[in-house]
């Protein structure tokens, strides 16, 4: 066998399930837990560990190109995976270059979480709007599987992504929406890991969201000014580990 070979066997290799669940589809997932978990607490690793994983759904994803078993297109969860990576490079500085400039002050976490301020939040509000409206047409001239659904969890997930690279307590909220449409499209696509992923992630979405708003609280943080800075406030009594 092969060095091609045997690379074109462990790509395909899959669970006799259903039409079948490829491991890479598994795998993908498993790093996408674990960039929330190492998210939640403020680990620069989640970024470059959801890149991976971005790449392995990518091929998933985009089932009748890379010959899934179900066969199926859904360009807006494959565009996601494009996204996230772009978005994740970004985070990835910043929560690389926080970290560097507070050593020592919250035992390596690498952002300070802060709600958004109201125009950070119309921010969001007028890109979740013009960008479905886009993804929408985008995914339909596509001929992808489910485009409004899809549109909407290409949407939030790039909203999302941004929001957690700035320090957005909110982003955990836009997650939990991504999650209660991603659950049924997957199952109905019988994309069943990434669909139980999804319930898995939401269990772990509402975790972080409590934990971010707990180092809020305890920080005691002032309000963010309209320029998007925060206060000094107090350094958090409580901080996540790895």
């Amino acid at each position: 066998m092969d060095v091609s070979e045997l690379l074109a066997r462990l790509v395909n290799a899959k669970i006799d399930i259903g039409p079948g669940i490829l491991w890479r589809e598994i795998i993908g997932n498993g790093f996408g837990v674990a960039s929330a978990l190492l998210g939640m607490a403020r680990r620069v690793s989640a970024w470059p560990i959801g890149i991976v994983g971005n790449i392995i759904l990518f091929t998933v994803f985009l089932g009748a190109t890379f010959h899934t078993p179900q066969d199926l297109n859904l360009w807006g969860q494959a565009g996601r995976q494009i996204f996230f990576l772009i978005v994740s490079v970004y985070g990835w500085v910043k929560w690389y270059r926080f970290r560097r400039a507070n050593q020592g002050a919250n035992a390596g976490a690498a952002v300070q979480p802060r709600w958004a301020n109201r125009n950070e939040r119309l921010q969001l509000l007028g890109g979740a709007v013009v960008l479905w409206v886009v993804f929408y047409f985008v995914l339909r001239a596509l001929n992808s599987w489910g485009p409004a659904s899809d549109a909407w969890i290409l949407t939030g997930s790039v909203l999302a992504t941004y929001g957690m690279a700035r320090g957005w307590t909110e982003f955990w909220l836009i997650w939990i929406a991504v999650d209660a449409v991603g659950v049924p499209l997957l199952f109905a696509a019988q994309l069943y890991p990434s669909a139980i992923m999804y319930i898995i992630y939401a269990a772990v979405v509402v975790v972080g969201f409590v934990s971010w708003w707990r180092i809020q609280r305890d920080r005691g943080a002032e309000p963010p000014r309209p320029d998007g800075q925060v206060g000094e406030g107090r350094t958090a009594g409580t901080t996540l580990s790895a």
